[in-house]
């Protein structure tokens, strides 16, 4: 991916902004082949992230402040995608019995049986994505990656 290329510039780019281009154009290409695997589902990213969040629960509730705190990307509108999902029978929510002013969510069997499905595309995506990085280039990047944290 040749950045000058794709900006169709003949200027030769700085090094820190070349750099960050990067990052943007492989974020795009990511959330797009995401995106991609998991409209036949119709679900987006968030709530399928969100779905992730409560099957590791392993059947205990999470409320509101835990699958934000959780989320790949955080969001104010975690209520919303719950929404989405409780229409969709993805999952309940509940008030709390020992304190009334807390939801509990959890995912159902449908939603388990869903996102069972969401992990067969997203693998496919997944490798799709990175089938041009061997393992070691794997490693390489993650190392890297945690630098900014």
């Amino acid at each position: 991916m040749n950045v000058e290329n794709i900006l169709k510039t003949d200027k030769k780019i700085p090094l820190k902004s070349k750099t960050l281009i990067h990052f943007l154009l492989v974020n795009n290409a990511v959330n797009a082949a995401l995106n991609a695997a998991l409209k036949p589902h119709g679900v987006s990213l968030q709530q399928f992230n969100v779905l992730r969040i409560l099957r590791g629960q392993n059947e205990k509730p999470a409320s509101l402040a835990t699958l934000n705190e959780r989320m790949v990307t955080k969001m104010s509108n975690t209520t919303r995608l719950v929404d989405k999902l409780l229409l969709k029978e993805y999952v309940e929510r509940k008030v709390c019995p020992s304190n009334r002013r807390k939801i509990e969510i959890r995912i159902t069997k449908k939603g388990l049986s869903i996102l069972k499905k969401m992990d067969e595309s997203m693998s496919k995506a997944e490798d799709q994505l990175l089938q041009n990085l061997s393992d070691q280039e794997m490693e390489q990047l993650n190392i890297l990656f945690d630098k900014f944290k």
